[in-house]
């Protein structure tokens, strides 16, 4: 299985942060950094940007 490259952090003021497991640093998306998010909305990101990239590597195919 290939490894997630994306995944989520609690901040201590109780937000939440998205960032890159491969290079540690926080997610930029259209030019805003994924940080002080709800749990949701991170959640929500972290699936998006796992997805896009397994496709981008060829690991995971669009269903029909």
């Amino acid at each position: 299985m290939a490894t997630l490259r994306y995944d989520l952090g609690q901040e201590v003021d109780g937000t939440w942060t998205v960032y890159d497991v491969f290079t540690g640093s926080p997610t930029l998306v259209l030019e805003m950094f994924g940080v002080g998010m709800s749990a949701e909305e991170a959640n929500d990101l972290v699936d998006l940007l796992n997805n896009q990239d397994l496709r981008r590597r060829g690991r995971l195919t669009r269903s029909p």
